[in-house]
This record gives structure tokens, sequence and C-alpha cells, in this order.
């Protein structure tokens, strides 16, 4: 079936799907293969050194000639580095999330860089379209990762930023199928991003450990923890059965940093420390049951969503 709306012409790709950007899992083998099979890659740039970003976008240019761009969490200590990285390599579409969208929307823009910025609530929605942003992700509490205070979910929220903004939106959080992504279109997203989903692919940099869990999964295996600081979905574990028990107890935010310390993300999704690792995933994980290639991930969601478009209640 033939498909072209607003999302699809913004980004000039066959399908309305983008792989989200995340940390440890989303290099440019994974984002490379999503933009070849029809969707839009992107490589998330939050784990990465800006060299080592601009290695992973040389190398996905050389495994794709279809648009892919790269994912930037404002947060982050090196953005600004990031932000001359992309600038500097010709990145055309970059996705901005977990900060201020006013800060560097203008000067991607004035690079002709096409700008998305992912949001948690329609107030946030209307910021990034004020600051210039070419298209909002509303991610619903749902989704993995760094997320938004106000639990509000992606049934709730995708219809709300539809009706306050009119640049297109992306849906976000708890999709991993073709009927989900339909269901969120029906509520009037012109588009799709999924993580989870992707994580759990051959082609991303997850640990295979980390991937198993994932497919491993069951309803209320994850939880929105760490509000005290940045809120983060995470697979329950040892990790965080130690925040928890810390937060019971009252304890300080500079006490959760320090139980926190670094490279908790990088020792679980990367190297596999399923006990003491920061396992971030969707509650959707509790949905995915295989490891696959993206291509066929692609192909899946696609042809369910079809399936879906021509007989919705069947």
């Amino acid at each position: 079936m033939s498909f072209s709306n607003n999302i699809t012409k913004l980004f000039n790709i066959q399908y309305p799907i983008i792989q989200a950007g995340m940390v440890w899992a989303s290099g440019w083998r994974l984002a490379s293969a999503v933009s070849n099979s029809g969707g839009l890659g992107l490589i998330g740039s939050g784990s990465m050194y800006p060299e080592v970003l601009k290695e992973h976008i040389q190398k996905c240019k050389a495994a794709t000639s279809k648009p892919f761009g790269v994912n930037i969490p404002l947060l982050y200590p090196d953005v600004d580095k990031h932000i001359q990285t992309v600038i500097e390599e010709n990145i055309s579409i970059v996705f901005t999330s977990a900060g201020n969208p006013k800060i560097f929307t203008s000067v991607l823009k004035q690079h002709g860089i096409i700008v998305v910025h992912v949001i948690s609530s329609s107030k946030f929605a209307l910021k990034a379209q004020e600051a210039g942003c070419d298209a909002v992700v509303a991610e619903g509490f749902e989704a993995g990762g760094h997320n938004g205070r106000e639990e509000t979910t992606t049934m709730i929220l995708v219809p709300s930023v539809c009706n306050a903004v009119t640049i297109p939106v992306i849906a976000a959080g708890g999709i991993a199928t073709g009927r989900q992504m339909l269901a969120a279109m029906v509520l009037g997203a012109a588009g799709v991003q999924m993580g989870s989903r992707f994580v759990a692919s051959n082609e991303a940099s997850s640990h295979s450990k980390f991937k198993e869990t994932i497919i491993n999964a069951k309803e209320g295996d994850t939880i929105l923890t760490l509000k005290q600081l940045t809120p983060v979905r995470l697979i329950k574990n040892k990790f965080y059965n130690e925040i928890l028990e810390a937060e019971q107890t009252g304890v300080s935010p500079e006490k959760l940093k320090e139980l926190l310390g670094r490279g908790r993300a990088k020792k679980g999704m990367f190297e596999g420390d399923l006990e003491n690792g920061e396992l971030e995933i969707g509650e959707v994980s509790a949905i995915i049951n295989k490891i696959l290639p993206a291509s066929e991930i692609i192909n899946n969601i696609w042809n369910q969503f079809s399936a879906a478009l021509l007989h919705p209640l069947k």
C-alpha cells in the first residue's frame, strides 16, 4: 500500500515510522537498517562522545543513501559539541529531547536542519512550536528511558497535543505493533516513534542479555522511578530495589545521585549487568517476544497497520 502524509513528506521517507534515538542501543547499524527499510533511523548521541558521534554519522552515511537523523538529549554535557558535529556533518534531521528547544532550534534551522522536539505535555509542545520546531514527538509515560513527570499516557497525550499545535505530531510510548500505530494515528498523530521494539533488534548495539530480558518481560516488570532527579522507566532489578529502598527511607536527591553513580545505563544496557545496571525500556516490552532484524520489524509493522486499516474491528 502506497502511503503519503506530512511526516513522510517532511522526512522524505516511505513509512511514517521513526526509530527512537536511544542510549547504548541506536548506533549507525540500527539507524541505517531502519532507514534502508523505509523508516527514519536515528543515531542516539546521548551515550556518545563527540568524536564517537562523528564516527557513527560517517559510517551511517556509508551504509545508507536514505535520510537518517541524530537524536540529541539537551541535558547531556557535550550538547554544544554535538550540535556543532551535526552541522559540520550536514545532518538534515535532528530530534532534540530533555531540555528547552529554544536554546538550539534557531541555530539548527539556520543551517537548513529539520528539527523535532520530544515533549510530554501540551504546554511543552506549544513551546516547541514557538521555538520553530517542524514537528513534535508526543511521548506518553509508557515509554522507556527518561520520561515526563506528569505521567500522562499516550492515549491522553496525543489528542491533547494534536489539539494544541498546528505542526505535525508523532506519537511515542507503548507502540510496537501496526495496530497500535493505527490507533495512535486515529488519535491524530501523523506518525509514530518506537524505541523498545527496536532495542530488541539484531542491529541494536544493546547487550544480548538485555535484549533477552526485554523479550521475557511481562506486564508490571517496568516502573517509572527516580522522580526526584530525572524520571526514568526501568525494568525492576537489584539496582531498582536499592533505589526504591533509598526513596522509602527519605534520602536526599544528593544521596540518590551518589547511589546512581556514573555509567549505570552503560553497565546494564551495553555491558549486560542485569542486576546492578540501569535497564531502560518501555511498558510495551510486555508484548515484544522476539529479537528480529530491523527490516523485518518495519515490514511486520507496516503489514499489520495496512491490514488493520482495511479491517479495524477484526
